[in-house]
Formats: structure tokens, C-alpha cells, sequence
């Protein structure tokens, strides 16, 4: 059996990963990409703590299936905004959609 501390290294490397992508990155797509790592590292410690806290209960499984629910609509709004975005300006870099400026 996979202690539980492995699974949280990896998910803690998981998430840094996709932390590092938010903040490093210009390209919108891939600051999506990366909050998507983010949300698969959520899950991962959610399954885990389920698995060594309570396997009888279903909680952590129905939570995994709520973040993986939130990270499809964040996926389809998202790429429907960057979409439209590029559409107007051509664009897909994050500091050029300043379209509530003036």
C-alpha cells in the first residue's frame, strides 16, 4: 500500500507546477492549462484523504467529481472568452486583453 505522504508530494509538486505556469506564463491558454494542473492536484488530495481517512464513505469521490465538473465549465467559459478575445485583438497574450480599459 502507497502511504499517503507520496500522494501528497506529488500533488503538492502537481500544483507548484501549475502555480508556477499561472505566474510565469503570457499566453492565456496556457495560464488555462495550468489552473487545470492546479485542479488535478485538488483531486489528488481529495481521493487520498478519502482513501486513509474514510474508505466506506463516498464524500471523497463525490467532491473529486464536483472539482472535476468545476474545472469543465472553467475549461469551456474560459476558452469561449479566449476565443472571443482573439477574435477582436488577434491575441491571445494575457496582458494585451485590457478590454474594460477605456
Amino acid at each position: 500500500m502507497v502511504p499517503l505522504w507520496m500522494y501528497l508530494v506529488v500533488a503538492a509538486a502537481l500544483f507548484s507546477t501549475g502555480l508556477y505556469g499561472v505566474l510565469a506564463r503570457r499566453n492565456a491558454i496556457a495560464i488555462l492549462m495550468s489552473i487545470e494542473l492546479m485542479l488535478n492536484a485538488v483531486n489528488i488530495n481529495l481521493v487520498a484523504f478519502w482513501r486513509y481517512q474514510k474508505p466506506g464513505d463516498v464524500s471523497g469521490q463525490v467532491f473529486a467529481a464536483f472539482v472535476f465538473v468545476v474545472a469543465a465549465a472553467e475549461a469551456a467559459v474560459g476558452l469561449a472568452l479566449i476565443i472571443a478575445i482573439y477574435r477582436r485583438r488577434q491575441s491571445v497574450i494575457a496582458e494585451d486583453m485590457n478590454l474594460m480599459k477605456w
